[in-house]
């Protein structure tokens, strides 16, 4: 018998609902929020509000995409952390309530947990044990895998994520909201070295962008001092020279963790896994040393449901069900 999953994610500022049958993924539909590019971030309240208008129709959208009913479900899986906290609470009182009404069971997902089990969706799909490296604008961590139910943070940042460190610079460029993917776009048609920024040296396999940021903040002010229109007259170099070294930050401390730990299957995951820049320095690593990567699809990258349904999947078959009174909250324990 088919095994049929309605995943519910809510995390952040994007509504989205998928479905998964067997572990292949039928449906993947995911309702965006413009409002927030006016105040250059995500605003909760607003991203609530939204979820409550946007969240029927995703889930009707992502059901008929799949040519399932309710009637087909076997389980609901949903967002419990971490991420704003009214925003969770729409997709978990939801999934609460379907569950409920349709007397199938509930699974509780961690975000985090999603992004490295994203990889799990289209083949080819890594080999147990493997590495993933999670960047998003949140987190940035180092995972080891060893099946799906046993997940090991190894590393991760000590202050601020990468995904930020690309939007904070975007912001000091003067780019609009969300800037790290145009930092990507400008990137491509500069040249990298240019500029010089430091790499901060973190014990182990740990992150550290607080000190790199400052040093971008720092040096944009000298030079937009001595010259008014040195961003606009060198925007491309710039933004390449950023996004090299946040890249290699990234990578270095990826590349240690593989030798170390002799793992040769390495994942990346989470939104800023569709840097493409990231993407093929990833890939090129990979071939110098001889290691299997792996990227999802840019589709399962960014916050969607997808990822929330591929593990749902995996804690259905394990029986790692939640009772009706479980909560979302906005941090987790790992």
């Amino acid at each position: 018998m088919p095994v049929t999953i309605l995943a519910i994610e809510s995390s952040c500022d994007d509504t989205s609902a998928a479905i998964c049958q067997n572990g292949k993924m039928l449906s993947n539909c995911v309702a965006n929020q413009s409002i927030h590019e006016r105040y250059g971030g995500v605003v909760p309240e607003l991203a609530g509000r939204a979820h409550l208008q946007n969240i029927v129709p995703v889930v009707e959208a992502a059901l008929d995409q799949a040519h399932v009913t309710m009637k087909d479900l076997d389980a609901i899986a949903f967002t419990q952390s971490p991420g704003l906290i009214g925003s969770l609470l729409v997709g978990a009182q939801f999934a609460k309530s379907l569950a409920l009404s349709l007397n199938i069971p509930l699974i509780a997902v961690q975000h985090m947990q999603a992004h490295v089990l994203a990889n799990l969706i289209d083949d080819p799909k890594p080999e147990f044990p493997f590495l993933c490296l999670t960047v998003s604008g949140g987190h940035t961590q180092i995972v080891k895998c060893s099946h799906p139910s046993a997940l090991e943070v190894i590393g991760e940042t000590l202050d601020d994520a990468a995904g930020e460190a690309f939007d904070k610079s975007a912001k000091l460029l003067g780019l609009p909201y969300p800037g790290g993917p145009l930092i990507d776009k400008y990137a491509k048609q500069g040249n990298p070295l240019r500029f010089k920024f430091p790499e901060p040296q973190i014990p182990s396999y740990d992150f550290s962008f607080s000190g790199l940021k400052t040093s971008i903040l720092y040096f944009l002010q000298e030079k937009t001092a001595a010259n008014s229109n040195f961003i606009k007259d060198n925007l491309a170099d710039i933004c390449a020279s950023i996004q090299h070294r946040i890249i290699t930050i990234l990578l270095n401390k990826f590349k240690k963790a593989a030798i170390e730990t002799s793992i040769t299957q390495l994942c990346i995951a989470g939104g800023v896994s569709a840097n493409s820049g990231l993407r093929e320095s990833f890939e090129v690593m990979g071939e110098k040393n001889g290691w299997s990567t792996f990227i999802p699809a840019f589709a399962y990258c960014t916050d969607n449901a997808g990822m929330i349904a591929i593990t749902g999947y995996y804690k259905y078959l394990d029986g790692d069900f939640s009772d009706l009174n479980v909560t979302p909250s906005a941090r987790s324990e790992w």
